[in-house]
């Protein structure tokens, strides 16, 4: 056997499953309308609906398709501004904290060639540091 066989074989099968089981759905019934209940008394007639102008004023107007995409729009707008906004204040925070170390970074390495130049400049005679250090 090939390794390419051996990475169709569950392919294949898979598909062979899901064939079965698509047949096996559309072979459902699906439930029809309910019958409708023998009519027994005369039911009254339905009721008349009101009138536009007696219609009650409290249910708010339904916006627009064009309303809803304009107001997503907007929305959107604003959360890409705020989330700019943080990114932005973020990097500066870090940009803020990555000086403050490269800066301390820098001063403790000088600090440690001063160290080190004096270190030397003590065993050189003719210096400051040698004549500081001898007493001469």
């Amino acid at each position: 056997m090939t390794s390419s066989f051996i990475r169709t074989v569950p392919a294949i099968l898979a598909l062979g499953i899901a064939s079965i089981g698509f047949s096996a759905v559309a072979q459902t019934a699906t439930p029809g309308p309910a019958p409708a209940a023998p009519m027994t008394a005369p039911q009254a007639a339905p009721a008349r609906p009101m009138a536009p102008a007696m219609a009650p004023a409290t249910t708010p107007a339904q916006p627009t398709v064009g309303e809803k995409a304009v107001d997503g729009a907007k929305r959107a707008g604003a959360a890409t501004k705020r989330t700019a906004k943080k990114a932005g204040n973020a990097t500066k925070r870090a940009a803020k904290k990555t000086g403050n170390v490269i800066s301390n970074t820098a001063s403790k390495a000088a600090g440690g060639v001063r160290a080190a130049g004096h270190k030397i400049g003590e065993k050189i005679p003719g210096t400051a540091e040698h004549a500081a250090a001898t007493g001469k």
